[in-house]
């Protein structure tokens, strides 16, 4: 593996592991007294401050004209607004087993859209058995024949959300990836629009009065400063180097790392069943990374764009 390689691997474990404690933040916040769309709107605006001060500090402009930050509005949708208010709407009623297997199936989603859309052209057996396996791994872990309400409203939000993340891949590797503007400030431009989004809702259903307990301030700024801000600008550049589809397998992480931060923090016994799943969905993404054609290596510095995926 070059150099290169080891650095993508090593932006998707950071990613893997900042969003696999993504479901405990948000249903933190939300035992301790914050909505759903409260929790949506501040954790991109949130995100947004950590990432326009990033840019700001590398002296990165945001996106100029209606054409990109329309551009940017659709992807902000599919990647933040729609899919940040599903998760936390579907956590109210559903078992974090069930959520889980239901945001592993973000990479079938993606597969099937690349073929629809033609970025997926000559799709090697083995990439295909791998983001099957994952999936498997996945339902493994979590076992979901053991919870009730695979069929509820919160169960479909979240697969709902599933849906529109490898939307949202697919659409920004198109539409945003190489269009000339640094990557910091293009996903902070991104996160503005989503909050601006999600805070035009807030008369619909979030304006209830806010209960201000400590727990539920601190999960929603962890929420909103690492597992949005800080990963955000990683996943932008994981879609530009590896393609939409790779980068969607970090969905498959998700899982390993929640039942690794259970059994380290929380003292939860890990059976059999369960590293048999962590083990069936490391290969299972291990799989999806082979026969893929080597990446260009990265422009670096204060004006690297994000490079096409070449997809």
């Amino acid at each position: 593996m070059t150099s290169y390689g080891r650095g993508a691997v090593v932006r998707m474990a950071i990613l893997a592991l900042l969003w696999g404690s993504g479901f405990f933040w948000i249903k933190l916040a939300l035992n301790n007294g914050l909505t759903p769309l409260q929790i949506t709107v501040t954790r991109s605006a949130l995100g947004a401050a950590v990432l326009l001060a990033l840019a700001g500090a590398a002296r990165q402009r945001l996106p100029r004209g209606r054409r990109v930050w329309g551009r940017l509005t659709v992807a902000a949708f599919f990647c933040n607004a729609l899919p940040f208010f599903l998760f936390s709407f579907g956590e109210q009623g559903v078992e974090s087993g069930v959520a889980g297997v239901l945001n592993g199936t973000t990479p079938l989603w993606s597969l099937l859209i690349g073929l629809a859309i033609g970025t997926e052209r000559g799709l090697r057996p083995v990439r295909l058995g791998g983001l099957l396996l994952g999936f498997a791994g996945t339902v493994l872990i979590f076992a979901p024949w053991h919870e009730t309400g695979l069929l509820s409203t919160g169960a479909l939000a979240l697969l709902g959300a599933a849906a529109s993340y490898a939307v949202a891949f697919a659409y920004m590797g198109r539409a945003l990836a190489g269009q000339g503007t640094a990557p910091i400030a293009l996903s902070a431009a991104q996160l503005v629009a989503a909050t601006g989004l999600s805070a035009l809702a807030l008369p619909a259903g979030g304006t209830a009065s806010v209960d201000l307990r400590l727990t539920a301030v601190f999960a929603v700024v962890v929420l909103g400063v690492f597992s949005t801000g800080f990963t955000f600008y990683l996943s932008y550049r994981l879609i530009a180097e590896e393609g939409a589809t790779s980068a969607a397998t970090v969905g498959y992480l998700l899982p390993i790392v929640s039942v690794a931060l259970g059994a380290l923090v929380l003292h939860e016994e890990i059976g059999p069943r369960v590293i048999a799943g962590m083990i069936i969905v490391l290969a299972g993404v291990a799989m999806t990374r082979l026969g893929q054609r080597p990446p260009s290596p990265p422009v670096t510095g204060p004006e690297a764009t994000l490079a096409p995926s070449g997809r």
